[in-house]
């Protein structure tokens, strides 16, 4: 493999901030050299050095990948604007972390797609690493392009830019990739991606023709090769005691957003929220069993030395063991003077038992997710979170001494109106004085954005002005001393919207919109506002059609061929129960028949 120019490369990381995000070779990072002929595989975050060290699921595959005789994992990230300047002004390309080797080298490119807003970031890395954009204009001396996370259930609009997709677990899917790749070396990228189309979790768009309506929708999926399945699986880890993780994760040499040691306790929900998508996708739940979360979370702790530990899930106290589990890492912790983070925690009694223990000797401030200002609205949506639920936490969290809370609710949920505004002012106000005693209240807002595979894929999305409405009336009603008020930024969440639900079509505006210098989309000093909205315009992208209108259930959805696990008329059946707001039980209580059990087997009924 070519390696970057070292001398070079010295003389810009004196320019750039922090130049700790290009260097590697951070402590328990793996050297890459191995005997015979590895596959080498580039995990790339479409996003800086560190966001994407935050991320597990980066450190799992490196894990699982590096740990393999003949497969070598290295890191690539998206470079800070300053670092790209100065790459481009210098010719250098897109370089790996470990080895300092040219991406393009590489057998097999592998990005995460966490967040749509990433996706010209995709592009952009692309680019610099001189791949060409369009799968069909690739050659044998280009790697083999990947992408999996949540945002891969509609792979559509970057159906034209990547060759595989990966749907679900990555585990052990990515292992089986490189591993047919090793198999296969010499006999074509093509001959490649027919083998592997045909493996559960792998989807390969360019074996596949998507024909149109003339009111717009899809017409037809056709497939080019004849051997390309017509439903693609999800592929899904069903024991999480018996697959790998990390126990000893890199530790980066400067801070990230969550600096700290992790473990995946399960993953799932059997909440049954219907705006969230990852509550969806990634049923059933599965539990790691406690004895090897503790196993997991010492040998972590010891191999890096982080003063503090975090669990990874969705709803952390719905494990079944949480409590004995988090006394006694609560002890474990305490003695080593390492504090212990609980993100997702219910609103009951056992969680701030737990939580007593842990402000002992860390006192955070709560976080608290009603989503809704009313429990009319919160029925809608199937939060079953009721206000006095809210205010008897808050007094526990005052009684026991905490004094700061956060609040995250969502606007433009279906059929919201003034009035579930106006709760959400209300809940605001009753928490920052309540009985006498104050409280520092946080009020965040992000605005609602359906997604696939949820009960709420059909529904229209609020437009910008009534996002703009909206945020407008919370800012005066939460105009009161000791309550700070956020919001998301409104056309951002249009765009998300946009390449959530959209089809191939969309692609044209992502290149269009990064051609002309769209990147880092997520973060708000970066973006473009004007630049994306001529960008649409100019290749007839129209977010009227992908956003703002009533899907029926009779019309194809963009990611229709991709078998979740969760059964369509579950989700029509979920839609239908939110009109009327009619809630579902927990899963935990109670088989609710959404389709998991003919697909795997789920363990977690009481």
């Amino acid at each position: 493999m070519r390696k970057i120019d070292k001398k070079t490369f010295d003389r810009l990381l004196g320019q750039v901030e922090k130049p700790a995000r290009y260097i590697g070779t951070e402590y328990n990072s793996r050297k890459t050299e191995k005997p015979g002929e590895p596959v080498s595989f580039a995990f790339a975050f479409p996003d800086i050095y560190e966001i994407g060290m935050s991320y597990m699921g980066l450190e799992i595959l490196y894990d699982i990948l590096n740990e393999d005789k003949d497969v070598c994992c290295e890191r690539v990230f998206a470079p800070a604007t300053d670092m790209e300047e100065l790459m481009r002004e210098n010719h250098m390309p897109l370089f790996t972390l470990e080895s300092k080797s040219h991406v393009k080298d590489f057998d097999i490119l592998g990005f995460t797609l966490q967040y749509e807003m990433s996706y010209t970031n995709v592009l952009n890395m692309l680019d610099m690493a001189g791949i060409p954009l369009y799968s069909k204009d690739r050659g044998e001396d280009d790697p083999i392009v990947i992408a999996g996370g949540p945002c891969a259930f509609n792979p559509e609009p970057l159906a034209d830019f990547i060759d595989v997709f990966v749907i679900g677990d990555g585990e052990y899917i990515d292992l089986e990739l490189c591993r047919e790749y090793k198999a296969n070396r010499g006999k074509g990228r093509v001959e490649f991606l027919r083998r592997i189309c045909k493996m559960k979790g792998i989807y390969v768009p360019g074996f596949y023709e998507v024909t149109y309506k003339d009111d717009g929708t899809i017409d037809e999926r056709k497939k080019t090769f004849e051997g390309a399945p017509d439903i693609i699986e999800r592929v899904m880890i069903d024991d999480l005691d018996a697959v790998r993780f990390p126990t000893s994760p890199i530790v980066p040499y400067i801070k990230t957003v969550h600096d700290r040691a992790v473990v995946e306790i399960f993953r799932g929900c059997t909440r049954g929220c219907r705006f969230c998508q990852a509550g969806m996708i990634y049923r059933p739940v599965r539990e790691r069993s406690r004895e090897r979360i503790e196993e997991l979370a010492e040998i972590q702790l010891d191999n890096t030395g982080y003063d503090e530990l975090g669990l990874l899930s969705l709803s952390t106290s719905d494990h079944s063991e949480f409590e004995k589990l988090a006394t006694e890492l609560t002890e474990k912790c305490a003695a080593r003077n390492v504090s212990l983070s609980l993100p997702s925690l219910r609103l009951d009694n056992v969680s701030f038992k737990v939580l007593s223990g842990i402000q002992k000797y860390k006192k955070s401030g709560l976080t608290f997710a009603p989503e809704a200002g009313t429990q009319r609205l919160r029925d809608v949506i199937n939060k079953q979170v009721s206000e006095q639920d809210l205010t008897d936490a808050a007094n526990t969290a005052m009684e026991l001494g905490w004094r700061r809370v956060k609040l995250y609710f969502m606007i433009g949920l279906p059929t919201e109106t003034v009035e579930d505004l106006e709760g959400i002012g209300e809940l605001g106000k009753k928490l920052v004085c309540d009985k006498g005693r104050r409280f520092s209240v946080t009020v965040s807002v992000s605005n609602f954005v359906p997604k696939p595979f949820t009960p709420f894929q059909w529904h229209p999305q609020d437009r910008e002005e009534d996002f703009r409405r909206k945020h407008d009336i919370l800012s005066s009603l939460l105009k009161v001393k000791g309550v700070e008020f956020n919001y998301h930024e409104s056309y951002i969440s249009i765009l998300e919207g946009l390449f959530a639900r959209g089809d191939r079509r969309v692609g044209e505006g992502l290149k269009l919109a990064w051609e002309r210098g769209c990147k880092f989309d997520g973060w708000s000093e970066s973006f473009k506002d004007d630049v994306w909205r001529n960008a649409l315009s100019d290749a007839s992208v129209d977010p009227e059609f992908y956003c703002f209108r009533d899907r029926g259930y009779e019309e194809i959805l963009p990611w229709d061929f991709i078998n979740s696990g969760i059964k369509r008329d579950y989700l029509i059946s979920e839609n239908e129960k939110a009109r009327i707001g009619s809630t579902t039980k927990d899963c935990r209580l109670g088989c609710n028949d959404c389709g998991i059990n003919s697909f795997t087997e789920c363990r977690m009924l009481k």
